[in-house]
């Protein structure tokens, strides 16, 4: 890529003597007597660096540097100056600017300013190409009117102090939901810390939220900072928090009153201040009434409650959905291009997803991989994703449902119940019971499907 630079001096003989040496570094390089006229190369030229004399007839170096910031708030400018002082030079940085110069100017001094200011450039330019590809994984995709509902929710709440409970079924995209609230709002600046309450054993929950103290427990041999602290200023995600255990729920209901913590082993009480946004994918009203919940907790969490709709109550997204996937699978996975016919997407956009758009991203990763045409077809949804007609909803009959075990069940409850575990069940096998491969094959926490198979009493067969 061709380094443009702009040199603005009053003085003929510095200008030719920058672009000589600037020329000769293979640098694209414009000249200029003024400040006025600098200003209007600047927005036609488009330079990565300029190199601006502070004393100029008319408009003087820092007018001009001031009128620069105004025009590109990340233009990157040196000053130069035969009359330095300290007070301009701070002044000039006050300002933005890059470096400061004296003269006479020295080749091997400028050579260096050059080369770090460039450098300086392309990392203010991968920062930004980062925050993008960051700010495209974490984005809602649709435009159906339930994803309609929850982004303006989001709006509504997010520059706002109020907690938020985020309901949903897995893999509808809570924790985007979370990310959002947190880069609309006064705290974006601020840590974005993450727990998933599900995956972590009961016994170290309260640890890992609050941090403990040297020999405070067995393996404890160090202090240790908790979420709680490391997301101060913050916003601190408390993913699946109906499977918490009720002594870590008193201690973050007392975080949330009192915006105070201690850690595990220290009588001595820590100021937090901390947003937070949980989500769970349980009852919680059921779980208070099995006793696995504090009610008051509850109240505190759900100040405002945003609800995530399932895959299937917005398949109007599903296109979106795929060319969103599709796109960030190719440019940053280094999967090939390769569209998705009419018929593969209506395929894809049929069927119930279980596993909402977790499952449908997987999906679209193993067509891409898998695929052997130029384009991913109808045929292709039912050969390798495994979405055939009947899986997909077509050709199936109320006769060829009748048999199913989910079909025999009284209430919908028990309904979701069979189905759940008849599908685990089914994994299960089809991983040889390796629970590790299955947990990651359902995209699922290792220990939600040890959970899940005690509770449907799932064992191997002899």
């Amino acid at each position: 890529m061709s380094r443009r630079v702009l040199v603005v001096d009053d003085e003929k003989g510095i200008r030719e003597a920058l672009t000589q040496v600037l020329e000769y570094e293979e640098i694209d390089v414009q000249a200029c007597a003024s400040g006025s006229e600098a200003l209007q190369r600047y927005a036609e030229f488009r330079p990565h660096l300029v190199f601006l004399d502070v004393k100029m007839q008319g408009m003087d170096g820092l007018e001009t540097l001031r009128n620069l910031r105004v025009l590109d708030p990340h233009a990157q400018v040196v000053m130069i100056s035969g009359h330095g002082t300290i007070q301009t030079a701070v002044e000039a940085t006050q300002l933005g600017a890059y470096d400061f110069l004296e003269k006479p100017l020295d080749t091997d001094r400028i050579l260096l300013t050059l080369r770090n200011a460039l450098q300086h450039v392309d990392l203010a330019s991968e920062n930004v190409r980062l925050k993008a590809e960051v700010h495209a994984q974490y984005e809602i995709v649709g435009t159906s009117r339930a994803v309609k509902q929850v982004i303006e929710r989001i709006e509504k709440v997010a520059p706002t102090a109020a907690r938020v409970l985020i309901t949903g079924e897995n893999g509808t995209g809570k924790e985007l939901v979370a990310r959002a609230i947190h880069a609309l709002s006064p705290r974006a600046r601020g840590p974005f810390v993450e727990v998933n309450c599900a995956a972590i054993p009961t016994e170290l929950i309260e640890s890992e939220l609050f941090g403990h103290m040297k020999g405070s427990f067995t393996g404890a041999f160090a202090d240790r900072v908790g979420k709680f602290e490391l997301a101060d200023g913050g916003t601190l995600f408390l993913d699946e928090i109906g499977d918490m255990s009720l002594s870590a729920q008193a201690k973050v209901l007392r975080a949330l009153e009192e915006g105070v913590i201690s850690r595990v082993g220290s009588g001595k009480t820590l100021e937090v201040d901390v947003r937070v946004v949980a989500a769970t994918n349980k009852d919680l009203q059921a779980e208070i009434a099995a006793g696995r919940f504090r009610e008051d907790l509850l109240y505190r969490l759900n100040v405002v409650p945003i609800e995530v709709p399932p895959l299937r109550a917005r398949r109007a997204d599903v296109a979106q959905l795929v060319a969103h996937f599709v796109s960030q699978m190719t440019r940053s996975g280094g999967l090939p291009a390769k569209p998705f016919d009419a018929e593969a997407v209506q395929h894809l956009a049929v069927r119930d997803w279980p596993g909402n758009i977790r499952e449908l991203r997987n999906a679209i990763e193993r067509l891409l991989i898998l695929a052997t045409g130029p384009a991913v077809t109808a045929q292709d949804v039912e050969r390798i994703a495994g979405l055939g007609t009947v899986a997909a909803g077509r050709g199936t009959s109320p006769a060829d449902l009748a048999g199913a075990p989910w079909m025999r069940a009284a209430t919908f409850e028990e309904f979701k119940q069979v189905a759940e575990r008849t599908y685990i069940l089914a994994k299960l096998k089809e991983n040889d019971w390796n629970v590790s491969v299955t947990a990651r094959t359902l995209d699922m926490p290792r220990s939600n499907l040890y959970k899940k198979i005690e509770r449907y009493g799932l064992a191997r067969e002899a």
